[in-house]
């Protein structure tokens, strides 16, 4: 999952100041953890300790109200006794990739990824979108190659991911909809040669930057097995104590090595 904090962090400059282009700096002063980071550890941790989903994300979501929760997410957060909203925007698949690390089993990946969604994006898109974010992490993790994961997801998921990703960059603008920005996202990855590169392509996307490099940079991780040091220390100097926790024990329990 630590792949997804990086493109959190690294995306979180550029959401609402988009580029077309993939020579950007990585970090700044601004640079900063967002919801996508926030629910992700929510996922890990729940995981880590076996407690419902739905009480995890609340409350790591209500110890960091402030962390850039799409609206109806954020009506959730703060509702009295909250309830799934029928969502079908990218926000389940953003938080999804503890899943895709931590079961042996595809089975069980597709199951947990579901019940992680459903506790609040129960719309059938907005399942899938978690569902295949999951299951290209598993699939990368086996090591497979581009061409099966890009395959298995087109035939199981019914995603377009052939289309060159010059050609989606080109025509792209910001979608917030599971299925308007998770194909995309897993497109950077499948033109990626590393996972910074994957970051970097799927923030040049010039969409929900923080979101998709999220993806990007979760598969890319499962994938290269393989994240440089200072990517690594520059995106984790800047999580509270408490989320450092989280990381590394998910780390050590679930064997991510990279």
């Amino acid at each position: 999952m630590l792949g997804a904090i990086i493109g959190d962090i690294i995306g979180s400059v550029y959401e609402h100041a988009p580029v077309k282009k993939e020579d950007f700096p990585l970090f700044s002063h601004q640079s900063m953890f967002t919801d996508d980071t926030v629910l992700t550890v929510a996922v890990a941790d729940a995981l880590l300790h076996d407690k419902p989903y739905k009480e995890t994300l609340l409350q790591w979501g209500r110890q960091f109200p402030d962390a850039g929760y799409g609206g109806s997410f954020y009506q959730w957060l703060h509702a009295k006794d909250p309830e799934p909203y029928n969502s079908w925007s990218n926000g389940a698949a953003m938080r999804v990739s503890p899943v895709g690390f931590a079961f042996d089993s595809l089975t069980e990946v597709l199951t947990e990824a579901e019940k992680s969604a459903e506790v609040s994006h129960n719309h059938p898109e907005g399942i899938k979108g978690a569902q295949a974010v999951a299951t290209a992490i598993w699939l990368a993790r086996q090591e497979n190659t581009r061409i099966h994961i890009k395959d298995y997801l087109e035939a199981i998921f019914d995603y377009e991911l052939s289309i060159p990703f010059e050609e989606v960059r080109e025509d792209y603008q910001f979608d917030l909809s599971a299925q308007g920005s998770v194909p995309q996202a897993i497109i950077a990855f499948l033109a990626s040669d590393s996972v910074e590169d994957a970051i970097r392509k799927a923030i040049s996307l010039g969409g929900d930057s923080d979101t998709q490099a999220s993806i990007a940079g979760a598969i890319g991780q499962a994938f290269y097995k393989d994240i440089p040091n200072p990517l690594y220390q520059k995106a984790l100097s800047r999580l509270p104590e408490s989320m450092q926790t989280v990381v590394h024990e998910f780390n050590r329990k679930y064997h991510v090595k990279f």
